[in-house]
């Protein structure tokens, strides 16, 4: 039977959608995981797979229009069926991915509510299984490359009262930690995913719709991705958990019922420290409770006295015992739940390590005519230059000189980048991001100094975009400001290559026949040798030298 495929709601922001490039023509055959178009959103063009096998039989929306999300898009279905009743507006299953809800025109109930079109994700429960009002909100696909997200924190509570443009959760996701606004008015009436439980997308996440509404067999009846959600109504699920569960979301309020901000992993270790949440002061944005504030919480000195108090009493009691020697010493271990940006981390650094074939390549570069030169641009009032921003200058440059550098390994072909994006990578709490410097090569070094700085700031809040943090075609991974003099980095694929920057050492060197003090760094750069050959690497990177020996020659 035919399949409807809609426009799809790639991003959190996006109600509609410009079709690119299409991948098959009507007539050709669509295994389930062919990319079917090139889908440009409001943050990026992202490739749409399909989810379903058969022949393309219609194309709703042509290349270079934009439609609103859940459009007709296409139509797969068997060679030579007829699809005139769909064109006419007929029924047919949805397509499965992302699970978009059908257009308006395709409800069976004519007097369901207009809200009910325009629901965050899609509700494959069907409108007819709904009470009148009710809607539906799954887990949303909030970046390109997330395929379950993390309930951080719930901002709203059964009950409650939610407006259009309310902020419902904040998600975590494989790149950051996002808010979710509804799309939607009316009462909060179930929310399937608990704050720290992690779920597919398209996983039932609320359920909205007029107060004192009857909902039960909502849940029962939703499926996602053909696995069926939990059914229990949140209070019953509440009422069923552990005592300690209760007593650490207690303390998650203040004695005048203020909430306290705290992420999961803070609330599971001071549960299991016994800790209580209104005693710690918090260090993240907005006062927010984080995992290292538990970990260096040292208790008042009351609280201190009273629990030692019932324990001095005790032992004064206990008859004594013969001295037996045990060693000063603990068994102790920490259980961390992997986030979702490190699961990503390891699927993808895994998949880049035995997928490339990498090879290292290592130069020493005298940094004495970089710092008096970074010393001179630094007198200047409001400019601030460091020398990485130097380096990522100097390979922007280089990187023009040498594109095979900057190129990417298609199976059918190398595709060489002539616009330069430089990712520069950031370390955060939960791991490693990369945001993106576009078109780097025409920025300024202070302009690439301002970037570098702003780039990384918000990384470390959790506030950078998945736009962001896209496509990038070289990257820099600096470790000089910890002291590491050198190391090799495993290459941010589709990147065919990384460069890995040490700190400036100074050390004794040969400078016209004598031996004097000097400064220089090591430099590293990871190739992957489909795309990029030896010669051709260390071409590069005597050009990448030559431009950090003389900064003079970056201004030509």
């Amino acid at each position: 039977m035919a399949i409807k495929v809609t426009m799809p709601r790639l991003s959190d922001t996006m109600t509609e959608g410009t079709v690119a490039t299409w991948l098959k023509k009507v007539g050709d055959k669509v295994s389930e995981g062919d990319i079917l178009a090139e889908i440009e959103t409001d943050k990026a063009t992202m490739e749409f797979e399909s989810f379903n096998e058969g022949t393309l039989l219609h194309i709703g929306i042509q290349a270079g229009e934009t439609a609103p999300v859940d459009s007709l898009l296409a139509i797969i279905g068997k060679e030579g069926e007829d699809i005139s009743a769909l064109l006419a507006g007929g029924d047919a299953p949805a397509a499965e991915a992302p699970k978009a809800d059908a257009p308006a025109a395709e409800a069976p109930k004519a007097d369901a509510p207009a809200a009910e079109a325009k629901t965050e994700t899609a509700a494959p429960a069907k409108a007819a299984e709904l009470p009148k009002g009710v809607i539906v909100v799954t887990m949303p696909r909030l970046s390109d490359t997330m395929t379950e997200g993390t309930v951080a924190t719930w901002l709203k509570k059964v009950g409650d009262t939610v407006a259009e443009g309310d902020i419902l959760a904040e998600i975590e996701t494989d790149k950051a930690t996002m808010e979710f606004e509804s799309f939607n008015a009316g009462t909060l009436l179930y929310i399937g995913i608990q704050e720290g439980s992690t779920a597919p997308v398209d996983s039932l996440l609320a359920i909205i719709g007029p107060a004192g509404t009857d909902i039960s067999g909502v849940a029962d009846n939703f499926t996602a991705g053909g696995a069926a959600t939990a059914s229990a109504p949140a209070a019953e699920e509440t009422k069923a958990a552990p005592a300690a569960a209760q007593a650490t979301e207690a303390v998650a309020e203040t004695s005048n019922g203020g909430r306290i901000l705290a992420s999961p992993l803070a609330k599971k270790i001071a549960s299991d420290k016994g800790i209580q949440l209104s005693q710690v002061k918090g260090s993240g944005e907005n006062g927010r409770i984080v995992k290292s504030d538990i970990e260096n919480f040292t208790p008042s000195a009351q609280a201190q006295t009273a629990a030692s108090a019932p324990a001095a009493k005790q032992e004064a009691s206990a008859p004594a015992a013969p001295k037996v020697f045990v060693p000063a010493g603990e068994v102790y271990t920490e259980e961390i739940k992997n986030s979702q940006m490190r699961k990503i981390i390891a699927k993808r650094l895994s998949e880049s390590l035995f997928t490339a074939p990498h090879y290292n390549l290592v130069i020493e570069v005298s940094m004495d005519e970089a710092m008096q030169a970074r010393a001179a641009i630094n007198s200047v009032p409001d400019t601030k230059v460091s020398f990485n921003d130097m380096v990522i200058k100097a390979c922007a440059l280089a990187l023009k000189k040498h594109p095979k550098i900057n190129s990417t390994w298609k199976e059918d072909a190398i595709i060489i980048n002539h616009h330069v994006n430089i990712g520069v990578a950031v370390a955060v709490e939960d791991g490693l991001v990369v945001p993106v410097l576009k078109f780097t090569d025409a920025m300024s070094l202070s302009q690439i100094g301002g970037s570098v700085r702003d780039l990384a700031g918000r990384a470390k809040n959790k506030k950078l975009g998945p736009q962001e943090m896209e496509g990038s075609t070289f990257t820099v991974s600096n470790l000089g400001m910890f002291g590491i003099t050198e190391f090799n980095s495993i290459i941010n694929q589709p990147n065919s290559a990384i460069l890995s920057v040490g700190a400036i050492v100074e050390k004794p060197v040969v400078k016209n026949g004598q031996i004097v003090v000097g400064n220089t760094m090591m430099l590293s750069l990871a190739c992957d040798h489909r795309t990029i050959d030896g010669a051709t690497g260390a071409q590069f990177l005597q050009t990448l030298k030559q431009y950090i020996e003389s900064p003079v020659t970056m201004l030509a």
